[in-house]
């Protein structure tokens, strides 16, 4: 109820934040706006980690999203718990192929079916691939010999990696070599400074349908400190200050509203632990 009286349409810092509801003015975000573009425009394989928290999955969606069809096919898959052989046979339903028990048989209906996007349909694959930190060091090794096949004579997808920092250091290791000589670009989100900060929510409570200021100066300084810069956290104390601000009826995010929420999700972390 606490977005009828502050006029919002929506939660200030949606999950699956997009057009102008997205934050896009920070270096970070920026650093993988060109990076995205690069990879599109020469395919293969780019990286992107980042702390948990930061963004990554909003930022990666948000530019997928804004990609025309049927210029671009894109496959976001995240259960990266799965066996190798599964995962393969979810990307090939998702491009339309019956699913091989058989490896070799699977990878060759699937180069099969890239070729087919790329030169009969004009169509770059893009593939996302979400929560990379959990991926075996199996499917890390297979995804190296999947990419030698497939892309033996010219690249025809566009791949990322995304995950936390862990990924990018597994891919260091001397058995992960050919994998990590693949990838064109890297780009790590870091938690957002003040200044950042402070426009990013500005513009989340202006995009959500505020017409006046809804924190105090405080309130949003608590809020960064709290929040240590990762939008998440940040978007989950907002919101429960909301709620805690319209339970008083305040019109106003204080100082004590903020607080209220801060202890209420410390006590939340700690109930979980």
């Amino acid at each position: 109820m606490y977005r009828k009286r502050f006029g919002f349409t929506h939660h200030p810092l949606p999950k699956d934040a997009q057009g102008n509801n997205f934050y896009s003015s920070v270096p970070g975000y920026q650093r993988l706006q060109t990076a995205f573009a690069e990879l599109l425009e020469d395919r293969g394989l780019g990286l992107l980690t980042g702390d948990a928290g930061v963004g990554k999955t909003a930022a990666i969606r948000n530019l997928c999203r804004q990609l025309p069809t049927p210029d671009y096919r894109v496959v976001y898959l995240c259960d990266t718990a799965v066996s190798p052989l599964d995962f393969y046979r979810t990307l090939a339903q998702e491009l339309g192929v019956t699913p091989s028990h058989r490896r070799a048989q699977l990878f060759a209906d699937l180069k099969r079916a890239l070729i087919h996007l790329l030169e009969e349909r004009s169509t770059t694959p893009v593939l996302i691939i979400d929560e990379g930190q959990h991926l075996s060091d199996r499917f890390l090794v297979e995804l190296s010999g999947f990419l030698n096949f497939a892309f033996d004579s010219r690249e025809m997808l566009v791949l990322w990696l995304v995950g936390l920092p862990s990924l990018a250091r597994r891919l260091r290791l001397h058995h992960h070599q050919p994998l990590a000589m693949r990838v064109a670009v890297h780009v790590h989100l870091e938690a957002l400074s003040r200044e950042p900060f402070v426009a990013c929510i500005q513009h989340a409570l202006k995009a959500a349908g505020a017409t006046s200021s809804v924190l105090s100066d405080p309130a949003l300084e608590m809020l960064f400190r709290a929040s240590r810069g990762l939008p998440r956290i940040a978007a989950r104390l907002l919101r429960m200050a909301l709620r805690t601000a319209h339970e008083r009826d305040h019109n106003f995010v204080d100082e004590h509203a903020m607080q209220h929420a801060i202890d209420q999700l410390a006590l939340a972390a700690a109930t979980t632990a």
